[in-house]
């Protein structure tokens, strides 16, 4: 499924929909492509649409030997990788539900993205994995995500061990919620769920998930940007 494909399929039923590909590395118009998406649902709230959606097209190769194995990439420093969190921090707080449509190998900022959704579908082709660089696991945030999300212990092998998971065990352990063979008929089943959900209060229900960990995003940003400047330097 082309991303051309889910923009005339679901774009009519979303505020905007999103695509990020697995082997894409972290530039400006990354960010800046995440950040537009922010800015049109917060004007779309603004302009009293109480129920925006968004819907996160995520794609990947058939293989992990793909850009993704050298994310963020060669010319990303410590202030490119906080503007990307801050901008999927901004996401993931937004007053609108977030659907995700996963396929292929999802890694790198495919990966960091599906971890913001608040629904998320999966292709039977699928396999996922934290973002990889020089064969070791990257230590953003969404290593931080992956463990209060799904618990330390389901956690560990995916953080440790740089293991990839197909769809049925991703189901399994909670980072999917739905696996399909056509997923844009399922994401139309899941624009119907959250169609019902005022998107001011998704995002208080969110946020309350979110501060449920023992350490809040904030505690831990400071750190895991510290060993992001850390693994830069060091593969530099």
């Amino acid at each position: 499924m082309t991303p051309t494909d889910i923009a005339l399929r679901l774009g009519h039923r979303a505020d905007a929909v999103l695509p990020i590909e697995s082997c894409a590395t972290l530039t400006p118009e990354l960010t800046g492509s995440v950040m537009a998406v922010c800015d049109r649902i917060e004007d779309a709230v603004e302009r009293g649409d109480s129920r925006p959606v968004v819907v996160l097209h995520l794609t990947g190769g058939t293989t992990t030997d793909h850009g993704d194995a050298n994310w963020p990439g060669d010319t990303a420093d410590v202030h490119a990788v906080n503007r990307w969190e801050r901008a999927l921090r901004r996401l993931e707080q937004l007053p609108a539900a977030i659907i995700a449509v996963a396929e292929g190998h999802c890694s790198g900022p495919a990966m960091e993205a599906l971890l913001t959704a608040d629904f998320r579908i999966g292709a039977v082709d699928l396999s996922l994995g934290l973002p990889v660089r020089a064969g070791q696991v990257w230590p953003g945030m969404a290593v931080h995500r992956l463990a209060t999300q799904i618990g330390i212990a389901k956690a560990r092998q995916l953080v440790l061990f740089a293991r990839n998971v197909p769809a049925d065990v991703a189901h399994r352990i909670g980072l999917l919620d739905e696996v399909a063979a056509d997923v844009v008929q399922t994401a139309e089943f899941a624009l119907n769920l959250v169609g019902g959900v005022e998107g001011g209060e998704l995002a208080i229900r969110r946020r309350l998930l979110l501060d449920a960990a023992t350490t809040s995003f904030e505690e831990a940003r400071g750190t895991h940007l510290a060993a992001c400047d850390r693994t830069l330097r060091r593969s530099s």
